[in-house]
């Protein structure tokens, strides 16, 4: 899924457990100016460095995909949660696409004639 929009606010990494860290990037989509939304997605692990380079109020679009799974409490009332999992990042109006140390593939700085 793709959504356009400018960046809000960048969230710090943080440490859910010894081997998840995660980061928050709010996206402020104004498909219609008068009421914009505010969309949370999360970054995880090693797409955090997504995040590095961004400043907010850069117009960004953002590929995520939706996640979504059930979770039932000690009392067993089930709820469900959904995600947005953020896995690229491209500043609109950059001459190239943005690359962060996490989205760049050894073809991408191989820069032989042949």
């Amino acid at each position: 899924m793709e959504l356009t929009g400018k960046v809000h606010e960048i969230g710090l990494t943080t440490a859910v457990s010894e081997k998840l860290n995660k980061r928050e990037l709010i996206v402020e989509y104004a498909d219609n100016p008068q009421y914009p939304e505010y969309i949370k997605l999360e970054c995880i692990n090693d797409k955090c460095a997504l995040l590095d380079n961004l400043k907010v109020g850069q117009d960004v679009d953002v590929h995520f995909n939706l996640k979504g799974r059930p979770w039932t409490d000690k009392a067993g009332k089930k709820s469900y949660f959904n995600s947005l999992q953020l896995w690229r990042v491209n500043v609109v109006g950059a001459k190239e696409e943005y690359k962060s140390p996490a989205n760049i593939t050894p073809a991408d700085d191989d820069d032989l004639p042949f």
